[in-house]
């Protein structure tokens, strides 16, 4: 049983919140001010629970979903729900987490993949092409990896910012994963050039395909 109802929560995580830090995350599409390591130890202290994380969700509150992500239970979580939650989130990072805390981790992942692939919404496309990237990096039995490349060179230059971000993932680990088709990642990334002049930290690896092909090549070998 977790150790606090929703109106608990919610008030814990108003306490929390800090108006420099809001201002800062909503320059990122983030509309809150709450530290997520904080925000995490919460969710520690509550404990898991579905019903908690939905009514959460349901708050409208951004905090207040990022903090239900954390204590939802994937399997618990049908199809229908995580696909409304996907289309109701409201910010860049509750976005974030319900693709890798949620989608990624629930026993039906390749069935979400197929049911965003083609969706009309590129919110949706950005999440299963970060599930492709699982399946190319993990599994890739059934896919064809050709016909990925393909979509990849056709669309990848224009696709919007989110969509564009987890398509170029794919395409860095098909040539990651897969050395028979390392060189056409490649060239499509250097004809391309999305992401080629991306700001990198020192000592970060690009998200350039072609150079952090490259790089996680070299790591491996």
């Amino acid at each position: 049983m977790p150790t606090m109802n929703a109106a608990e929560a919610l008030a814990e995580l108003a306490a929390l919140e800090d108006p420099k830090m809001r201002a800062v995350n909503e320059r990122h599409g983030d509309a809150h001010g709450v530290n997520l390591s904080q925000l995490r130890a919460l969710a520690k202290q509550i404990g898991t629970s579905t019903d908690l994380a939905r009514e959460l969700w349901d708050s409208g509150d951004v905090p207040g979903q990022l903090l239900g992500l954390l204590l939802a239970k994937p399997r618990e979580l049908a199809d229908d729900e995580i696909d409304r939650m996907l289309r109701s989130t409201l910010s860049a990072k509750a976005h974030d987490w319900l693709v890798n805390y949620i989608a990624k981790k629930s026993p039906r992942a390749e069935d979400l993949r197929l049911r965003w692939f083609d969706d009309a919404d590129s919110d949706a496309r950005a999440a299963a092409w970060s599930l492709t990237s699982v399946r190319v990096a993990k599994r890739s039995d059934g896919l064809d990896l050709d016909a990925l490349l393909d979509r990849i060179e056709q669309e990848l230059r224009d696709a919007p910012a989110r969509e564009q971000w987890a398509m170029n993932e794919t395409l860095a680990h098909i040539g990651i994963h897969h050395p028979a088709l390392r060189e056409r990642a490649i060239a499509i990334g250097e004809r391309l050039q999305v992401l080629a002049d991306y700001p990198v930290p020192p000592n970060c690896t690009s998200p350039f395909a072609p150079a952090w092909i490259a790089e996680m090549v070299r790591r491996r070998s």
